[in-house]
This record gives C-alpha cells, structure tokens and sequence, in this order.
C-alpha cells in the first residue's frame, strides 16, 4: 500500500508537469507543445511501460485498500460505546475509504474523458498530430453545457486527493519504516506541503481555462 502509493505521488508530479503547459504555454505554440507532450506520452516506449506500471499501481492500491478496510472492521465488528475519532487520528486519515472511493470515481470519469478519447476517440488532428489540447479547452469551455459542472467537479475531486495525500504521504513513510523523531517532523511537513501544492496547481488549471474562454 505504501510503496504503491508513494509511487503515484511520483505521477502526480510527472503528470502536474504536462498539464501546466496549458496555463504557461497559450495559443499556437502551447497547442501544439501540449499535443507533443500528449503524443510523447502514448508513444515513447519506456513512458508505456511506466503508463502500464501506474495502472497496475492504481489497481493494487485499490483492491489493497479495500482489503485493509474489510480487515480493520472484521477485526472489530462492534463499534465502541463511545469513540472519539478526532481524539486520536485526524479525519483524513480516519476517511481514507471514502476518500480514496472519490478518487477512483473521478479517475474513471478522467480517464474516459481523456486518455479514452486520446487511444480510441475520433478527435480532430492539428500539424499531424492529435489535437487533445482542442479536446481539453472545449472540456472546460463556458461553451460546453456542462463545462463548470467538469470545472466543479475537478476542483472537488482535488480537495479529495488533497486530503488522502495530507494522511497518505507521511504515512506511507511511516509504513515503510521511516519514522525517527528528527526526521518525521519534516516528513509531516512536506507530507502536508505536497498535499496542499500538488491538488491546488491541478484545481487551478481547469479554472483558468474556463476563465480565459468566458
């Protein structure tokens, strides 16, 4: 669970990357630097393999969580007479089933809406490549019936990451034995800058397309 999740935040920072060329690179020249990048990604064999090593990531991380949750209530089917959470664990981390449920839901929803439409949509082509950056802007445009429900809806889905992430990070260093009283201070720190950071950059670029379209 650990190794696998940590492993993903390495692909939010990858994928955070890509994404903000649409915020740093407009017009011409970001439309065609952002469908290179897209190209680059579905082509380049070493990112294949890496593409297929994040799904299986995901997948285990999913079966495995779910796994953990039926243990932790098997291993306690009555609840306490009286049980103060927050006394003891933060709400992240006493949610991350439901937290983690979120997550898949949107990912499902992303990657039909992308990386579907990228392998196997019919989407328009630009300079000989396949126009994804079209496909992104029309997503999140004011001109696209449900464009701030996708707005809204991402923005949502990135506060749920950002608090799976505030309990995720620390405790996957935790879990692999990482721990010591001089270092897990600045894990806990970074765990919650990396938290805050990584969701807000992602939040941010659906916004600003939708804004720079109105």
């Amino acid at each position: 669970m650990a190794l696998t999740g940590l492993f993903l935040c390495l692909f939010l920072v990858g994928h955070l990357a890509g994404n903000l060329q649409l915020i740093f690179i407009t017009g011409e020249e970001g439309q065609q630097a952002f469908n290179e990048y897209a190209q680059f990604m579905t082509t380049f064999p070493l990112v294949k393999i890496l593409s297929y090593l994040t799904y299986a990531s995901v997948l285990f991380h999913v079966v495995d969580g779910i796994v953990l949750t039926m243990q932790n209530r098997k291993a306690r089917p009555v609840g306490y007479v009286k049980e103060n959470g927050a006394a003891n664990a933060k709400w992240a981390s006493r949610n991350m089933g439901i937290l983690g449920t979120i997550i898949l839901v949107f990912l499902v929803s992303h990657m039909q809406s992308f990386w579907y439409t990228m392998h196997f949509g019919d989407i328009p082509m630009h300079n000989g490549l396949k126009d994804l950056h079209t496909v992104v802007l029309q997503f999140f445009s004011p001109e696209n019936s449900l464009g701030l429900v996708a707005v809204v809806g991402y923005v949502l889905a990135q506060m749920a990451v950002a608090f799976h992430l505030s309990h995720g990070v620390q405790s996957g260093f935790q879990s692999l034995g990482v721990r010591h009283a001089k270092y897990t201070p600045i894990i806990e720190l970074s765990g919650m800058g990396f938290a805050l950071l990584v969701p807000t950059l992602f939040a941010i670029i659906p916004i600003f397309l939708y804004i720079t379209q109105l």
